[in-house]
C-alpha cells in the first residue's frame, strides 16, 4: 500500500466512513499488529478505543484479600526512581498515571478525561503540545483533592537532574503549563511523533505537590514517602516493609465505581520463582505470580495440579547479555566501569565475536524456557514494525576458537587463553534465578572448552535489581566482565526503551548509576539515529531508525540478545481481569476480580 492509499484509509477513519477495527484488520493483512495500527492513528491525532474486557462485579469491595507474589521484593514506593520492574510494579498499586496501554497498545484513561487528539483538540497540528484534560472529582488518599497542580509538580519533580530520577529524560525537556484547574499543557521543543509518554504508563505516574514538594532534588530520596505512598490508586498503603512484604487496602474513595472488587491486597516478595510458581499453580496459596521465570517442564508439572495456569503476554521484553566496554577492576578518576575507561578484553572485537557464537541461544530456550523463550539476534523485537531482519545469531564453538586463534589469543599451559598479560578470564554475574544458572551453566561449559574461564556470579535479586547505591553488587553499577538479565519495554513504541543506550543516558557515578545506560555501550551514530527518531513524524522513516539503532547496537557485539521473553504470568483458576506486556503487571489490577 502506498502512502497515498493509506492517508486515505486514516481520513475515512477520522470522518467516520470506516470502522477503526476495519483498519486495523487491514494493516493485519499487510503484516503490521494491532499495537502499530493504533499507533499510527494515534499519530494522526485519531480517538483509540479500549480492548479492555468488561469488569462484571457491582459493588465496590467485599472480594476478600487478593495476594501477589513477587520473588523479587519491592524496596521502595517511589516509582520515579524505581530502578527495577518490582519498585514499578509495587509503586504502580497506588500511583496512577493519566493514560496506561492496554493489551493492543491502546491508551486508556486513567487520571486523564479523555485520550488527546486532533478531533478534540488535544493536540496541537504541529505535533509540538499536547493538552490533557483531567478527570475530575479524583482524591488523593489523604482526601486532598487532584488537580492540574500535581501534573505540573510531577514534571518539575521527575526532571531535575538533581534528584537523578530514572525517568528524568522523560521530562528535562518539556516544558508543562496549567490551564486551568483540571487541564494542562505539554510544550514539546520539537515536532514529538511519541507524545504519549509523559504522564503515561510506568514512567507517567503522577505524585501529590504537597506530600513531595518539601523534597524536591537532592533531597528527594531523603521523604518518608517513598516508603509510605500518598497516590489516587486502587488501594492505600498499610504496612510495607521493604525487601520483604507489601500490604494495602482497598481506598473506599476510588474514582471508578464498583472498583477495586478486592477489599486488601498483598505483595509478598523474596524467594524464588519456583517457589512462587508452586504457591500459585500447585497449592493455590497466593492468586498471582509475577514473573515466573521457571523452566517450563516444572511449569506444565505445577499446571498439572489443576488449581492455576499460566499466560505468557508477549510484548518486547528481552533477556541478553552486557560483555562490558569499560574496565570494572581498575579506577579512572576514583571510579570503577568509567565510561573514560576500555575493557582489557573485550575492546578486542574478535573476543566479542567469539563470545557471541559460544552462546547456545536456542538450546537455552528450548531446554529451559520454553514457552517462557523466543530466540532471537534483535534487541528490538516487536511492535514487528521495528523489527530487524540483518541481524543473525549462531551457535558455533568451533568457529570461536579459529577466530581467537587468529587475532593472537592463545591457550597457555593451565588451558586458559591470554594475549600479553591479558587473560580471558571473566565474572559473569545475574541475579539469584534457577533458570539463570543453568544457562550460566551452559554458557561457562562452552566457553571452558574454547579457553575462556568463566566466574558465575549470583546476586539476590532484591540486590542485583536494587537502588542502594552503597551496594557494589547492583546491575547499575556493573562492576563484573559479564551480566545479564531481562530489561522490560512498557510501551509500544521503541523511543524510551531505545534510549537505554543513548550517551546521554549513561549510568555513572555522577547519577549516582540512577540513568538507564547500564552497559555502558555507546556510538554516536546511533546517538544521532535516536536524536532523527524522536522528530521524525514519517513513521516508516521512524521505523528504519529504530531497526538501524537495533542494528548497530547487536552489530557491535557487547550487547548479546538470548531470547525475547513473553511476560510469564501465574494465576489461580478463578482470577479475572486485564494485563498488558505494554504496561506493568499491576496497571489495570483495579479492574481485577475473582468469579465465585
Amino acid at each position: 500500500m502506498n502512502e497515498r492509499d493509506l492517508r486515505a484509509l486514516i481520513e475515512e477513519v477520522r470522518v467516520g466512513q470506516l470502522p477503526r477495527r476495519s483498519f486495523i484488520e487491514r494493516m493485519l493483512g499487510l503484516g503490521l499488529t494491532a499495537p502499530i495500527a493504533s499507533m499510527m492513528l494515534m499519530h494522526e491525532g485519531i480517538a483509540q478505543t479500549s480492548t479492555m474486557p468488561p469488569y462484571k462485579p457491582t459493588k465496590r469491595g467485599g472480594g476478600g484479600p487478593l495476594k501477589l507474589i513477587y520473588w523479587q521484593a519491592a524496596v521502595h514506593l517511589n516509582p520515579h526512581y524505581a530502578g527495577g520492574t518490582k519498585d514499578q510494579d509495587a509503586s504502580r498499586i497506588f500511583y496512577e498515571p493519566l493514560a496506561s496501554w492496554d493489551s493492543e497498545g491502546n491508551l486508556v484513561p486513567i487520571l486523564a478525561a479523555e485520550v488527546p487528539s486532533r478531533a478534540n483538540g488535544g493536540l496541537g497540528a504541529d505535533g509540538k503540545s499536547v493538552v490533557w484534560k483531567l478527570k475530575r472529582g479524583v482524591k488523593w488518599h489523604d482526601g486532598r483533592d487532584f488537580t492540574a497542580d500535581d501534573v505540573v509538580f510531577t514534571a518539575a519533580y521527575a526532571g531535575d537532574p538533581a534528584a537523578a530520577m530514572t525517568t528524568v529524560s522523560t521530562y528535562r525537556d518539556i516544558k508543562v503549563s496549567k490551564v486551568d484547574s483540571h487541564t494542562v499543557r505539554i510544550d514539546f521543543a520539537k515536532p514529538t511523533p511519541f507524545w504519549a509518554e509523559p504522564f503515561v504508563g510506568s514512567v507517567g505516574l503522577i505524585l501529590p505537590k504537597h506530600v513531595f514538594e518539601g523534597y524536591m532534588g537532592a533531597k528527594s530520596r531523603d521523604n518518608p514517602a517513598n516508603l509510605k505512598a500518598v497516590g489516587t490508586g486502587p488501594y492505600k498503603v498499610v504496612d510495607f516493609k521493604p525487601g520483604d512484604t507489601l500490604r494495602g487496602a482497598a481506598n473506599m474513595e476510588y474514582h471508578v465505581p464498583n472498583q477495586p472488587f478486592f477489599d486488601t491486597v498483598e505483595v509478598k516478595g523474596g524467594g524464588d520463582a519456583t517457589s512462587a510458581a508452586r504457591a500459585v499453580l500447585q497449592t493455590a496459596e497466593y492468586d498471582v505470580g509475577w514473573n515466573l521465570a521457571v523452566e517450563d517442564e516444572i511449569l506444565k508439572r505445577l499446571e498439572g495440579a489443576g488449581k492455576g495456569k499460566m499466560a505468557f503476554y508477549v510484548g518486547s521484553d528481552i533477556e541478553f547479555v552486557i560483555l562490558n566496554p569499560t574496565d570494572p577492576w581498575n579506577e579512572v578518576d576514583g571510579e570503577r566501569a568509567s565510561a573514560k575507561s576500555k575493557h582489557p578484553a573485550f575492546s578486542d572485537k574478535a573476543v566479542r565475536d567469539a563470545m557471541n557464537l559460544l552462546i547456545d541461544r536456542k538450546g537455552v530456550a528450548d531446554v529451559i524456557y520454553g514457552r517462557g523463550a523466543i530466540t532471537t539476534a534483535n534487541f528490538l523485537n516487536n511492535p514487528p514494525r521495528f523489527r530487524s531482519n540483518n541481524m543473525k545469531f549462531e551457535f558455533n564453538p568451533a568457529k570461536a576458537e579459529q577466530i581467537l586463534d587468529a587475532a593472537g589469543w592463545r591457550k597457555g599451559a593451565d588451558g586458559i587463553r591470554a594475549k600479553g598479560n591479558v587473560k580471558l578470564k571473566f565474572v559473569y554475574q545475574t541475579s539469584v534465578s534457577g533458570p539463570r544458572q543453568k544457562c550460566q551453566a551452559i554458557i561457562k561449559d562452552a566457553c571452558t572448552k574454547a579457553g575462556i574461564d568463566l566466574e558465575l556470579k549470583s546476586v539476590v535479586a532484591s540486590v542485583f535489581f536494587g537502588s542502594d547505591f552503597a551496594n557494589p553488587d547492583t546491575y547499575q553499577k556493573f562492576w563484573a566482565d559479564m551480566e545479564m538479565f531481562t530489561t522490560t519495554m512498557t510501551q509500544p513504541d521503541p523511543q524510551t526503551f531505545m534510549e537505554q543506550f543513548t550517551t546521554w543516558e549513561l549510568s555513572q557515578k555522577a547519577n549516582k548509576w540512577a540513568s538507564r545506560n547500564l552497559s555502558r555501550w555507546t556510538h554516536p551514530e546511533y546517538d544521532e539515529a535516536h536524536k532523527a527518531a524522536q522528530v521524525e513524524l514519517d513513521p516508516v522513516k521512524r521505523a528504519a531508525l529504530f531497526i538501524k539503532m537495533n542494528d548497530l547496537v547487536v552489530g557491535g557485539g557487547h550487547i548479546i540478545p538470548l531470547f525475547a521473553r513473553p511476560r510469564p504470568v501465574g494465576t489461580v483458576n478463578k482470577m479475572i481481569g486485564p494485563i498488558s506486556a505494554w504496561d506493568n503487571l499491576t496497571a489495570f489490577m483495579n479492574g481485577w476480580y475473582r468469579e465465585a
